[in-house]
């Protein structure tokens, strides 16, 4: 008896999902690293050389314009005020009887009853008692401004920091005179550093009509806290350096925010997100369709026969879910996304279902932004 040949048995088919490109235009938003600081700091310094009678004001607290901050001895400024005014009294007598004296002069000279040099004394006597008054009058104005310097009010409403010194402390003017800072808190701002390569790769993706950004680089600033909230109010830019800093060879921008609650203060580290730019016609699949092979990154689409193929890919940044495609796919290519690992090239598949790369339910999860993000590198 012969054996008869066993006939192979057919091939499963293997059930795939796949995900068809359809071009789409998407946000392209830009993360960094910043730090909060005020927008208008003001240091505070004595002007006048005394002792610190009082600290008025709670160090770390917010204070109003006008506030008293600190108080100096003031005794002996009083005591200038009082001389300055005595010496003011005094030239002003002095130019009092000069000008009677030369009144008096007058009628005489032209009675030809006093010479014309006793005249021309008189007058010149005049002339040099109005210049007293003047400067007495300028003592007088300097003595009551440094009595005036020995209460120290709060220039601006802000934060207070520590004061520097404690009561009793002879102050003195100059570099040694730093009491403290007041810190306006609204607007606040937010300055944080692009990378150049970072800069090098917007340029260059711009020039391929891969981005582009909004008109005139107005873009919309978004704050993340170090608690994970996001700040209630945007912000916007109002600075960039024209020079990149040769040390770390970044780009220092400045964004700036409302503040009404004075809830951020100065020195606080934040997550920077930059809005307003787009990707046009951009192509994405979803995280779990991109495999790493030893060439590169590579995704399975099907061709006519619902074969499977490996075709390698470029892969951008994140939109949501997904990961942008640079190259590699065109519109209309059938991408698998569910049963992936499943396949190798030519494995025939049958598919279950079919839905277009820009259906929600693929792009965005319940823990996605729904936004493309680029992270400098002192973010990863």
């Amino acid at each position: 008896m012969g054996c008869e040949k066993q006939k192979p048995l057919p091939k499963r088919e293997i059930n795939v999902s796949v995900a068809i490109m359809k071009p789409e235009t998407i946000p392209a938003n830009f993360e960094f690293v910043g730090f909060t600081k005020s927008s208008h700091p003001v240091d505070i310094y004595a002007r006048v050389q005394g002792y610190l009678d009082e600290i008025a004001y709670i160090e770390g607290d917010l204070v109003e314009k006008g506030d008293l901050l600190f108080q100096l001895d003031p005794r002996q400024y009083i005591a200038a005020v009082d001389s300055a005014k005595g010496a003011l009294s005094r030239e002003e007598a002095i130019l009092w009887n000069a000008r009677v004296t030369k009144e008096r002069l007058k009628p005489l000279y032209e009675k030809h009853a006093a010479s014309k040099r006793d005249l021309d004394d008189a007058i010149a006597a005049e002339l040099a008692a109005e210049a007293n008054v003047q400067s007495a009058k300028a003592n007088l104005i300097q003595a009551e401004l440094n009595l005036s310097y020995t209460t120290i009010l709060s220039p601006i409403s802000g934060l207070s920091e520590r004061a520097r010194f404690r009561t009793g402390t002879l102050i003195t003017p100059g570099e040694n005179g730093f009491l403290t800072t007041i810190s306006v808190l609204d607007p606040i701002w937010v300055d944080f550093n692009v990378p150049s390569n970072e800069i090098l790769k917007s340029r260059e993706e711009m020039g391929k009509n891969l981005l582009q950004f909004p008109a005139d680089k107005d873009f919309t600033m978004e704050l993340t806290l170090a608690n994970g909230t996001t700040f209630p109010f945007l912000g916007k830019s109002n600075f960039a350096s024209p020079n990149l800093d040769e040390r770390t060879g970044t780009m220092l921008v400045r964004a700036y925010f409302p503040n009404p609650d004075k809830s951020l203060k100065p020195g606080e580290f934040v997550r920077v997100t930059a809005k307003g730019a787009v990707r046009p016609d951009s192509l994405f699949v979803p995280q779990g369709a991109v495999l790493e092979s030893k060439s590169g990154s590579i995704v399975y689409t099907l061709n006519e026969k619902d074969e499977a193929q490996m075709q390698p890919v470029q892969v951008g940044d994140w939109y949501g879910n997904s990961w942008v495609i640079q190259s590699g796919l065109r519109p209309g290519d059938r991408v698998i996304i569910d049963g992936v690992n499943k396949v190798q090239p030519g494995t025939k598949v049958k598919v279950t279902k079919e839905l277009f790369s820009t259906d929600p339910s693929l792009v965005f999860d319940k823990n996605s932004d729904q936004q493309t993000k680029k992270t400098n590198e002192t973010t990863k």
